[in-house]
């Protein structure tokens, strides 16, 4: 059925679902734990920075997500490594 809905779709309406559910998913964890969504990206692109000395990453498979939890915030991320870099 997936596949099915992939062939209905081009990449690029695919691509931008996916960003504009991104970009509501950064505003709903503003909301919920009061930090802005600019906050959050910077952090993401941080994190991206200082991973990427170490790590070659697939950024496009990068999931980075802010969970809240009773009396807490954990910070959730999936980072796809291709490989370690050779230091």
């Amino acid at each position: 059925m997936i596949e099915l809905m992939k062939g209905m779709f081009n990449k690029d309406e695919l691509q931008s679902k996916d960003l504009a559910k991104e970009r509501l998913r950064l505003v709903l964890v503003h909301d919920r734990i009061g930090v802005s969504p600019e906050v959050i990206e910077d952090m993401k692109e941080e994190l991206i920075e200082v991973i990427s000395k170490y790590l070659e990453i697939d950024e496009s498979g990068l999931e980075m997500e802010l969970d809240r939890q009773e009396n807490s915030v954990a910070l959730v991320a999936n980072i796809p490594v291709k490989h370690l870099k050779k230091r």
